[in-house]
C-alpha cells in the first residue's frame, strides 16, 4: 500500500511539474487585408487561402489575426498599430495593396517587425529591412513585357494607371527598361483606383495611336481601363500587369479583353507549365486544393501568395525558435534574419531567394506572359 501510495504522489507530482512548466507560446500573426472597398478583389482571394491555413506550421501553432483595411491607407496604419501594442504579433503580413504596404512599411520598421507584403511596393532605404515581398518585383514583372513587345515589333506605347505607389512604380521601371529596348513612351494618363470612368484618357491615349497599350490597374478595376481603349476604337495590342491576372479581368471585361496580355507568376497557369518548371508540382498543388475548395476557375494569383506565406513560415519557424520564443523582441529578429537567409525556396509563384541585397527575391525567369483566348488564360508560346 505504501509503495502504491508512493507511486501515485510521484505521479501526481510529475504531473504538476509538467503542468507548471512554461508552455511555447504560440506564434502570432497580424494580417491587414482589402476585403472591402476598390481592392476587395485583391484581398478577399488572399483571405480564403489563409482560411485554408493548418493550425499548426512546422510543428508550431500559429495564430492569425485578420482585420479588414476597407483598401485604405489610413485604416491600415491603425490595424499595423493594433498588432503591435495590444496583440503583441511577432509579424505583420499585408496589406494586399501596394498604398497600404507602404503606408504600414515605416509603422513596422520603428517596431522592429518582420513585415511580408502581399503586394509590390517601393520603401525608402531606412525601411527596407524589414519589409519582405511576396509578389514579384516592377522589375522582374516589366521585363516578359519587354522582351513580348520587342517580338512583337512595338517601339510606341501608350500609358493608362494608377495614379498611386502601384502606377508610379510601373510608370518608372517601364520607362526605363522600354527607353534601353528601343521602346518609346508616347502617352501617359492617370486615374484613381476609385475612379468609375476613363474616358478622357482613353479618348487622348487612342488618338496618340501607339503601336501598344499597358494598362497599369488590379484585380476587378483592371477590365474597366481596358475596355474603355477598345470601346474608344483601340485596335492595338493592349497589355496588362501582374496585379490584373485574376477572373475578375475576363469576367469583367468580357469580349473586350479577349487577346489582352497580362503578365503573370505561374500560380494561375500552373497545369500549362512544362514539366521541368520548377514551380509546377507545387503550383499544382495550390490551384487544385484552392478549387476543391472554392470551385473551379477560382484560382487567383493573389491567393497564391498566401499558399507562398505558409511555405515561406515551414522554413524559417524551426530556425527562428532555435534563438527566442515567439512573444519576444528577439524572436521578431529572428524572424526576420530567418527570412533574410531563408535561401532558395521553390514557391508557387517561382523561385525565391530573398537575401541581404535583395527583399523582393525573384529572378527574371519569373513572369509569364499569358493571353486571354475564349475567355480563359493561356500561355503565349
Amino acid at each position: 500500500m505504501k509503495r502504491n501510495t508512493l507511486k501515485t504522489l510521484l505521479a501526481a507530482a510529475a504531473l504538476a511539474l509538467m503542468g507548471a512548466a512554461p508552455a511555447q507560446a504560440d506564434v502570432t500573426i497580424g494580417v491587414t487585408l482589402s476585403l472591402t472597398g476598390p481592392a476587395s478583389g485583391l484581398g478577399i482571394p488572399v483571405g480564403n487561402q489563409f482560411k485554408l491555413w493548418p493550425q499548426t506550421i512546422a510543428g508550431q501553432k500559429v495564430n492569425l489575426i485578420i482585420l479588414d483595411d476597407a483598401s485604405d491607407p489610413g485604416k491600415g496604419v491603425v490595424n499595423a498599430r493594433r498588432f503591435l501594442t495590444e496583440d503583441k504579433v511577432d509579424m505583420i503580413f499585408g496589406g494586399s495593396i501596394t498604398t497600404v504596404s507602404a503606408a504600414i512599411a515605416p509603422v513596422a520598421a520603428e517596431a522592429k517587425t518582420t513585415q511580408i507584403s502581399i503586394a509590390p511596393v517601393g520603401v525608402p532605404p531606412e525601411q527596407e529591412r524589414w519589409v519582405f515581398r511576396l509578389p514579384q518585383g516592377f522589375t522582374v514583372m516589366a521585363h516578359p513585357i519587354i522582351e513580348h513587345m520587342k517580338k512583337s515589333g512595338v517601339k510606341s506605347v501608350g500609358f493608362l494607371g494608377y495614379t498611386d505607389a502601384y502606377g508610379e512604380q510601373w510608370l518608372k521601371e517601364f520607362t526605363r527598361q522600354g527607353d534601353a529596348a528601343g521602346i518609346k513612351l508616347v502617352a501617359a494618363e492617370r486615374f484613381a483606383r476609385s475612379d468609375t470612368s476613363v474616358t478622357p484618357q482613353a479618348l487622348k491615349l487612342v488618338s496618340a495611336n501607339p503601336d501598344a497599350m499597358l494598362v497599369v490597374a488590379s484585380g476587378s478595376g483592371a477590365a474597366m481601363p481596358h475596355k474603355a481603349l477598345i470601346e474608344r476604337g483601340y485596335k492595338g495590342k493592349v497589355y496588362q500587369t501582374h496585379a490584373a491576372a485574376t477572373p475578375d479581368l475576363v469576367r469583367i471585361g468580357g469580349k473586350d479583353v479577349e487577346g489582352g496580355l497580362v503578365v503573370s507568376g505561374p500560380a494561375v497557369v500552373a497545369e500549362q507549365l512544362p514539366d521541368n518548371h520548377p514551380s509546377k508540382a507545387v503550383a499544382v498543388d495550390f490551384v487544385t486544393k484552392y478549387e476543391a475548395a472554392y470551385g473551379k476557375g477560382s484560382r487567383n494569383q493573389f491567393a497564391g501568395h498566401a499558399y507562398d506565406a505558409q511555405i515561406m513560415l515551414t522554413k524559417i519557424l524551426p530556425v527562428a525558435l532555435q534563438k527566442a520564443k515567439p512573444g519576444t523582441p528577439e524572436f521578431r529578429a529572428a524572424l526576420r534574419d530567418a527570412v533574410e537567409s531563408m535561401g532558395r525556396t521553390i514557391f508557387a509563384h517561382g523561385v525565391m531567394n530573398w537575401n541581404a541585397q535583395d527583399h523582393w527575391g525573384y529572378t527574371n525567369e519569373t513572369g509569364v506572359m499569358l493571353k486571354v483566348v475564349n475567355g480563359q488564360f493561356v500561355v503565349e508560346k
